[in-house]
């Protein structure tokens, strides 16, 4: 068996493992790369195989670093299957057109500054057709229901907690070349165990290779009763202010833990009637998604969304659809909350939010979510004092929060926690899916405590024989 690391080896974005055994290739996620606008568009733009010749795809969830590119790689040429959860398909039905309409936005973007520089116009990798077409090539799996999706290559899913839909990926393997019986697990993104609505990452048994995530190795998020009396007093304070609390937040999963939150922070009077509005379409949509399966999400959770107290439709919420209602954000008075996708600040009406806000020194913007190295949330978070927004350079003078705890990732303590509830000999373990320090520094904690096994951090498209 062979692991060649396509994608998320030594960053965080562009999911992509490929799995070559018995003469089948599977690819372990599609994402996107996510990073300086020009850079990547071209590394979306091309593949280190032939799409034309993978036999499926395996799709640990929706979130766009893990599923963006599969229009792209469809549109290429790769005929097969792809395996997902009932949720994640649904998830991707809304955002993979909407990830597709904004690349088609960014090459038109840079298609008008290279015709004033009289450079060749680019073409986009792939259109919304495109992202619809795709959607036909899934095929979905439920948790804990067992799938040959090769010769000789058991799927199984398995809740990670990290997102809706989210699934780890069981590969149970009869290699026939040596007649050997393997089990690789593949993390996808490991959640936060006691999220208010998603379950905690289940366990696995029996695994002889691990292929891990590593985001917030070193790093530990906020108690979640520590963060909801942050959230309260960062609330407070732009009423007193009378101003704005601006949240780059992901459409999915994110935008709902902020309402849900919300909602029971109101309950336990932490703040009054707030005008609070989710300016994303797409989170609008995702929202009606969760509802659809609620029975992914815990007991509470599931009750509460069919109480007549909805913490997705509390007093003082508006769910933002139209461009025009969008604009009229502007002229919204006194102290207000707005929501708005992407949480990476790299696109979608986020950014016309903080062009008109991000220079007012009366206003907060909070960051509940990881930001990719680049991305204009990253240098906000990382004190930037002038950032370029839209083509326009702004002087940073509102306050910057952080609150980690709101991450669908586990920490660094949470990670070593999910490692040690895996189960079997865990012969190779592969570090993915984080920023090179994150990843060294979970490698070095790993070896520590794992000393039957080999552990290190994957390289970019290194190939690995098994």
């Amino acid at each position: 068996m062979k692991i060649t690391f396509c994608g998320a080896a030594g960053t965080t974005t562009g999911s992509k493992h490929l799995i070559e055994v018995n003469n089948t290739r599977i690819l372990l996620d599609c994402g996107l790369y996510q990073g300086r606008r020009a850079e990547a568009i071209e590394r979306n733009s091309h593949f280190p195989f032939e799409p034309k010749d993978i036999d499926c795809v395996v799709l640990s969830h929706a979130h766009i670093d893990h599923s963006g590119n599969l229009p792209h790689l469809c549109k290429r040429g790769f005929k097969g299957n792809i395996f997902s959860t009932p949720a994640t398909r649904d998830l991707c039905s809304i955002m993979l057109p909407d990830a597709a309409h904004i690349h088609e936005h960014d090459i038109s973007w840079l298609n008008r500054h290279r015709k004033r520089d009289d450079l060749p116009l680019l073409e986009t990798s792939y259109t919304m057709e495109d992202a619809e077409a795709s959607l036909r090539q899934f095929v979905t799996v439920s948790y804990e229901r067992p799938m040959f999706i090769a010769d000789g290559v058991k799927l199984t899913f398995i809740d990670a907690g990290h997102v809706l839909g989210s699934a780890q990926v069981i590969l149970d393997i009869h290699e026939q070349a040596t007649n050997r019986q393997i089990r690789l697990l593949f993390s996808g993104d490991i959640g936060r165990p006691n999220n208010d609505l998603l379950n905690d990452p289940a366990s696995c048994d029996k695994v002889d290779f691990v292929i891990m995530e590593s985001t917030y190795g070193g790093r530990t998020h906020e108690l979640a009763t520590d963060s909801s009396a942050h959230l309260c007093r960062i609330i407070r304070e732009i009423q007193q202010r009378r101003s704005r609390l601006i949240i780059p937040a992901f459409a999915v999963e994110r935008t709902q833990q902020l309402l849900f939150t919300l909602d029971k922070l109101r309950h336990e009077n932490c703040f009054g009637a707030i005008p609070t509005f989710v300016d994303s379409p797409l989170a609008v949509k995702a929202t009606e998604i969760f509802r659809l399966h609620v029975d992914e999400l815990k007991p509470a959770a599931g009750k509460a969304l069919f109480m007549r107290d909805d913490p997705f439709g509390f007093d003082g919420l508006r769910l933002i659809r139209s461009v025009d209602e969008s604009k009229g954000l502007n002229r919204v008075k006194g102290t207000a909350i707005i929501i708005s996708a992407s949480g990476m600040a790299e696109s979608g009406r986020i950014l016309h939010h903080l062009r008109q806000n991000v220079s007012n020194p009366d206003n907060i913007l909070l960051f509940v979510g990881y930001c990719a190295e680049n991305t204009l949330g990253w240098k906000l978070r990382n004190g930037f004092k002038h950032v370029n927004i839209l083509g326009d350079e702004f002087a940073v003078r509102a306050d910057i929060e952080t609150l980690d705890s709101f991450s669908g990732h586990a920490d660094h303590d949470e990670l070593l926690a999910w490692f040690d509830r895996v189960g079997g000999e865990k012969r190779r373990v592969f570090l993915v899916h984080g920023e090179p320090e994150r990843s060294e520094v979970l490698c070095e904690a790993l070896k520590e405590r794992h000393k039957g096994g080999m552990v290190e951090v994957a390289k970019p498209l290194q190939v690995v024989e098994l």
